[in-house]
């Protein structure tokens, strides 16, 4: 059985022949290509392989990751800021993905507001992480994720508000984290972030 890894870089060769050849006989080809990898990554997933096939048949043009944006927020305690995902009951780092049109800055601005109605200030990147590198669940898309520290403004009061999203916020210790989304974030992910967030001299983690 091939690995993830693999069945991506034939949906990105599949992709990429879509998008350049010009010859009917070759798009015959490379849709028939990715429409087997569709079956194979249903297999991975956990998905049904009309599912699959349905989402890959929407991208078009070269293949790229795609990218996560999460906003680590601490209170004065040194807690940080959680939201419970609807999708799952389980929680994770304000975030979602990047719509074009918004810098990463302005996407974990307003992710936070939309999931925790709380008000923040985007300061500065903590970490790049290829989604494909920790022990996530299994993902059909390549993903980078950006995990950028973000400051509360004024007295971080905000309340949390009802949302298709999200069901709830709040700010929690490290040593007393609640089941965490893990197809979002990983326990180490978060603690890692926290750990940025406290000593600037870090740097930015790349991996």
């Amino acid at each position: 059985m091939p690995t993830l890894a693999q069945l991506r870089e034939l949906q990105s060769i599949a992709q990429a022949g879509l998008t350049y050849t010009r010859d009917p006989y070759d798009r015959e080809r490379f849709a028939r290509l990715r429409d087997l990898t569709a079956e194979l990554l249903a297999e991975q997933t956990g998905q049904t392989p009309a599912a699959v096939a349905g989402l890959l048949r929407v991208e078009e043009g070269y293949l790229t990751p795609k990218v996560d944006v999460r906003a680590v927020v601490l209170n004065d305690q040194g807690e940080v800021l959680l939201t419970r995902e609807a999708s799952d009951g389980r929680w994770s780092l304000p975030g979602g993905w990047a719509d074009p049109g918004e810098s990463p800055r302005e996407i974990a601005v307003r992710e936070v507001r939309e999931e925790t109605g709380q008000e923040v200030r985007a300061l500065r990147l903590l970490s790049v992480v290829d989604k494909a590198k920790h022990p996530h669940p299994p993902d059909l898309w390549a993903v980078y994720k950006l995990f950028l520290h973000c400051e509360l403004v004024g007295a971080g009061a905000g309340v949390h508000q009802a949302n298709l999203e999200t069901t709830d916020s709040g700010f929690f210790p490290l040593d007393a984290l609640p089941p965490l989304s893990l197809s979002r974030n990983l326990p180490e992910q978060v603690r890692r972030a926290v750990t940025l967030v406290q000593n600037p001299a870090l740097g930015v983690d790349v991996d």
